[in-house]
């Protein structure tokens, strides 16, 4: 793989939907964003002015767009700063022996791995609504593979797929319900998207806060590491 090829992934967001995603896409070649439904996520081609100023029409009023930038951009007309932060983007190149692990550690009693689809969408949102791993709507879970750890019918945690860019995919929506914490859940969860994105050649990367530093501890110890940080804003259209 070129060093060209990393460099999409620097613009994650607005590469995704200029590929893989190309389909979902709103906006133009200046500014994209995925369809509210599936989330706020929207990506500009590069900080200039023609670019800035086409957001506004990216969201509807009330809405928020979220944006992973090199730096701080000023909010166009009829955008206000909702949220900002510091993001990590961790990248796990080669397979770990942690990975192996997570995947053969067996599960407890009574509960089963399984991968996810539509009739559990319901109970996904309800699970990233309580727990808040990050953006998460009622169409998220098309961007790719889902699995989920349950109980009977009740589920506990799940990571899945988001954005997709020539070579990489991106590991998300990773959570775990509170009565469930504390039994690797999402050891195995990341292990399992893990394994799904490698089967295809994919090199797998994730965002994570970059204060979340339990969260990061996970990832590290699954063989990910750091590659760079972003500046996420999130914007919202006035009413």
């Amino acid at each position: 793989m070129t060093r060209a090829d990393f460099v999409l992934l620097d613009n994650p967001i607005y590469h995704a939907l200029g590929h893989a995603h190309a389909p979902l896409a709103l906006g133009d070649a200046r500014a994209r964003r995925y369809p509210p439904s599936i989330g706020p996520l929207a990506g500009i081609r590069e900080p200039r002015p023609e670019c800035i100023t086409a957001l506004p029409a990216l969201a509807e009023s009330g809405d928020i767009i979220v944006l992973f930038l090199d730096a701080p951009i000023p909010a166009a007309s009829g955008l206000t700063l909702a949220r900002e932060g510091s993001l990590n983007q961790m990248l796990c190149p080669v397979d770990s022996p942690e990975v192996a692990q997570a995947l053969n550690r067996p599960l407890p009693d009574g509960t089963i791995l399984r991968q996810l689809v539509p009739a559990d969408y319901p109970a996904m949102v309800d699970l990233a609504q309580l727990t808040e791993p990050g953006p998460f709507r009622q169409r998220t879970a098309e961007l790719g593979a889902f699995f989920g750890i349950l109980e009977g019918s009740r589920l506990l945690a799940m990571a899945g797929e988001r954005t997709r860019i020539p070579g990489f995919t991106e590991v998300s929506g990773v959570c775990t319900h509170p009565d469930a914490r504390g039994r690797g859940f999402a050891h195995t969860l990341i292990a399992r998207v893990h394994q799904q994105i490698r089967s295809r050649g994919d090199i797998p990367y994730l965002h994570s806060w970059s204060s979340n530093a339990s969260a990061i501890a996970v990832y590290q110890r699954l063989g990910y590491s750091l590659r760079r940080t972003f500046h996420l804003q999130a914007l919202r259209r006035e009413p």
